[in-house]
């Protein structure tokens, strides 16, 4: 009877190590197409990704290149005050999405031009993405409203 005990503990313990390996196995599969990283585009242009990577950039929209070509798609610069990367995009932009703004872009870095698949502006006249503050921060280029220099 004791070995009956022990032997069928021992199955129900393997069965369980299996079925937890097979969940994160799952898991991981699953979330490796989902997870896109953060960059600033001073890091972009210090370490340039793969061109298969996609990848999440944001910052400042800078004055003065926004262009509207033909069709749908947009070209325009993202800084964070260190550098300067080129981004196009094909779609429709949010109605937030302006000058001089945050913006977040999902897409992939393509022979020196960041070639996004989305566009995400700020909603209001105060939030700016925790990633963007950050890099802009680092950068030194970051002033909350209401303070000027």
């Amino acid at each position: 009877m004791k070995g009956l005990k022990k032997k069928r503990r021992i199955q129900i313990i393997a069965l369980a190590a299996v079925a937890l390996v097979v969940s994160t196995a799952l898991v991981g599969y699953a979330m490796r197409d989902g997870i896109n990283f953060f960059r600033s585009p001073s890091q972009v242009l210090a370490e340039p990704p793969a061109a298969t990577e996609t990848f999440r950039i944001g910052g400042l929209v800078e004055e003065g290149s926004l262009q509207r070509g033909q069709g749908e798609t947009i070209r325009f610069n993202v800084t964070d005050g260190g550098a300067v990367v080129p981004v196009t995009y094909r779609g429709v932009l949010p109605d937030l999405f302006a000058e001089n703004q945050g913006m977040i872009g999902t897409g992939r870095y393509v022979g020196g031009t960041f070639e996004a698949s989305e566009i995400l502006a700020k909603h209001d006249e105060t939030y700016m993405p925790k990633e963007v503050v950050d890099a802009l921060k680092e950068q030194g280029v970051y002033k909350p409203d209401g303070e000027d220099s």
